[in-house]
């Protein structure tokens, strides 16, 4: 739809403020050190909340990762006791290679990553159960099974060049997906499952991770998936301005806030989320002016 692309291109950070509807809401900051606070400080809110009889969770991604040693260092200094409050912690996805999930000494793992980044700095006497820690495998039954019983209290999450939380890319265009992707009640059907990974997840990826290096990435993962997001009584998406571009942080603000869910941007079908709160670095948002 070209209306909507050429509106996306023309919104001002000042219009961007004023998108905010019942269920959706925009926040700006100034700092990036107020920004990776506030996102930390979601974790902590959360967990907080957590008692043995209603424990209570974070699902979180690996991007942005700036919010982790700072989640672990409020924690101790907090002394928040992740494993007397049965607190519960799901990563949202993780590369598959040969039809099995990397082992966490593999050097793009996002477990390893969440472990050395934020688990592993918590003090040991604070540090929640190891069988608190959900991540995915290629047998997902297991980490879906994790989500009964347990209040996942916030979901955060990174948006990539292809418009995608988590790794919920828009599916290849071949049969039955030829002429039209799959409808925003068709997609939103899809679990914790394994994923072909778009060819701009991969760039991306290699760019943001590997220092360019295209063959290290894995071409699947597993990957969170809708109906998982939808148990999250709240989805935050934060945007640094490191990864998505000013065009792509403009168009699916406006497509949540205007309500127009398509999968083939995968992002906007969290305009039917309840409860969804983007989160911006001001400066990071950049203009869409042609140089």
């Amino acid at each position: 739809d070209d209306d909507i692309l050429n509106d996306a291109a023309k919104l001002t950070v000042q219009d961007m403020e004023q998108m905010s509807r019942k269920g959706f809401k925009v926040v700006m900051y100034d700092t990036l050190e107020d920004f990776y606070l506030a996102e930390a400080l979601e974790y902590i809110t959360a967990w907080q909340q957590s008692t043995p009889d209603n424990p209570v969770g974070v699902c979180g991604p690996i991007g942005p990762t700036e919010q982790l040693p700072l989640v672990a260092r409020l924690v101790n200094e907090l002394r928040l006791d992740l494993k007397k409050k049965n607190a519960h912690f799901w990563g949202m996805d993780e590369w598959l290679v040969d039809g099995k999930e990397v082992p966490a000494t593999h050097p793009l793992s996002f477990e390893k990553a969440d472990k050395e980044l934020c688990f592993n700095k918590i003090r040991p006497d604070l540090r929640m159960l190891e069988e608190n820690m959900h991540f995915p495998k290629a047998d997902t039954s297991k980490f879906i099974k994790s989500w009964d019983g347990v209040r996942c209290a916030v979901m955060q999450g990174g948006q990539g060049d292809i418009k995608h939380w988590a790794f919920n890319d828009p599916p290849r265009r071949m049969p039955p997906y030829v002429a039209e992707p799959p409808s925003p009640e068709e997609y939103r059907k899809l679990g914790t499952r394994v994923v072909e990974l778009h060819p701009l997840t991969l760039i991306q990826n290699a760019r943001t991770s590997g220092g360019g290096q295209l063959a290290l990435v894995p071409t699947h993962a597993i990957s969170v998936g809708p109906v998982q997001t939808w148990r999250a009584e709240c989805v935050s998406i934060w945007h640094a301005g490191n990864h998505d571009n000013p065009f792509g942080q403009r168009l699916t603000a406006l497509m949540i806030s205007k309500h127009v869910p398509d999968s083939s941007v995968p992002m906007s079908l969290l305009a039917d989320h309840p409860n969804v709160r983007f989160n911006y670095y001001r400066f990071g948002l950049g203009t869409c002016e042609t140089e």
